[in-house]
């Protein structure tokens, strides 16, 4: 009880201070549930700033659900190529097929969390801000907040910490301003209540509220426990030439970045007369080296560019700008993207 009515401190200054403070982004323009969600999706694992260009592209090209449902499989991962995270496009389009074929989108938190992709923290920021209800947002933005002004070292790491404080902001929230006091709590968290240690206490409207910053406690909470390490893996990728024809193959339907196109690899690294002879190629050149960090694992590529006098059998083969312009090639590839776009025109 004692931190129910702590929070319940906070709701006017936090809802004051978002009316003045927040950020022109443009799914808070005309918040319907399409938008909110597809802006929430976009958001996972993602900074503000890098998706606005694609939220915009997004909108753009598949403006409402049907048009989501309906598209093709190869011009949806192009519209998300760059964000990564891929799974996060196929499991939208699965919802939105469900919603298309029930003929609207779900009333209630329970509706939206059984459609595929979205979990708590999705559900919760659709139905409050674009549906009205009293459903807390929580993730580690949020966690950070609330865990400074209740003075809390839980492991916020821990599901515990997050039902709990889910369930004291349910308790507090103002029924007439959910959009706002959701997207106040999360806005605080991006640009003042800032992780590490660097937090822009002088300028919150919580301060005189906040037992970390009353005690000088910023430093130190919130408290989480610490990430397991990545495993890493050693990979050698090829651009293929063949005239002026580029090969690519797809990936496996199941797995990381699961049914998408990308650059001939294999696991460990070759020496260039290794990867001449594996491919029977007339001319090799090195390419950069490159490392990419998924959540669980990290890759760490060097590769090169083997020119063939015949395509190799099972790869799909194209000219570059072809496969610049139709396929969706993951970001984990940049470094070897970057170099056809420079020398494959």
């Amino acid at each position: 009880m004692d931190n129910i009515n702590h929070l319940k401190k906070i709701i006017n200054p936090l809802l004051e201070w978002y009316e003045r403070c927040k950020r022109d982004l443009p799914w808070r323009h005309n918040p319907t549930p399409y938008r909110v969600w597809i802006s929430e999706i976009m958001l996972q694992q993602t900074r503000v700033d890098p998706v606005i260009p694609y939220y915009l592209r997004f909108m753009d090209a598949l403006p409402d659900v049907n048009a989501l449902a309906d598209a093709s499989t190869d011009h949806l991962m192009k519209l998300w190529e760059g964000l990564g995270y891929y799974s996060r496009a196929r499991n939208l389009q699965k919802a939105a097929v469900i919603i298309k074929e029930q003929g609207h989108f779900p009333a209630d938190f329970e509706g939206w969390l059984a459609l595929p992709g979205i979990g708590e923290y999705t559900a919760g920021a659709i139905c409050s801000i674009a549906l009205g209800l009293p459903t807390p947002a929580v993730d580690g933005n949020v966690l950070r907040v609330l865990s400074r002004v209740l003075g809390s070292r839980k492991d916020i790491a821990h599901p515990s910490t997050k039902k709990e404080f889910t369930a004291a902001l349910k308790s507090i929230y103002p029924k007439q301003e959910t959009s706002s006091f959701t997207q106040g709590l999360m806005e605080l968290g991006a640009l003042i209540c800032l992780p590490n240690g660097q937090p822009k206490c002088l300028d919150c409207p919580l301060k005189e509220f906040c037992v970390a910053y009353l005690d000088g406690l910023t430093e130190e909470i919130p408290l989480k426990s610490p990430k397991k390490g990545r495993k890493i893996e050693e990979r050698t990728v090829f651009i293929l030439k063949c005239n002026d024809k580029i090969a690519l193959q797809k990936r496996p339907s199941k797995g990381l970045l699961a049914g998408l196109w990308e650059f001939p690899n294999i696991l460990g690294k070759m020496t260039a007369e290794q990867a001449k002879e594996a491919f029977n190629g007339f001319s090799v050149t090195p390419l950069a080296p490159s490392n990419h960090i998924f959540t669980h694992i990290e890759w760490q590529m060097i590769g090169y560019e083997i020119a063939l006098q015949e395509e190799a059998e099972g790869y799909h083969w194209l000219p570059a700008e072809d496969i610049l312009r139709e396929k969706a090639i993951p970001s984990a590839y940049q470094t070897y993207i970057n170099y056809l776009k420079q020398n494959c025109f």
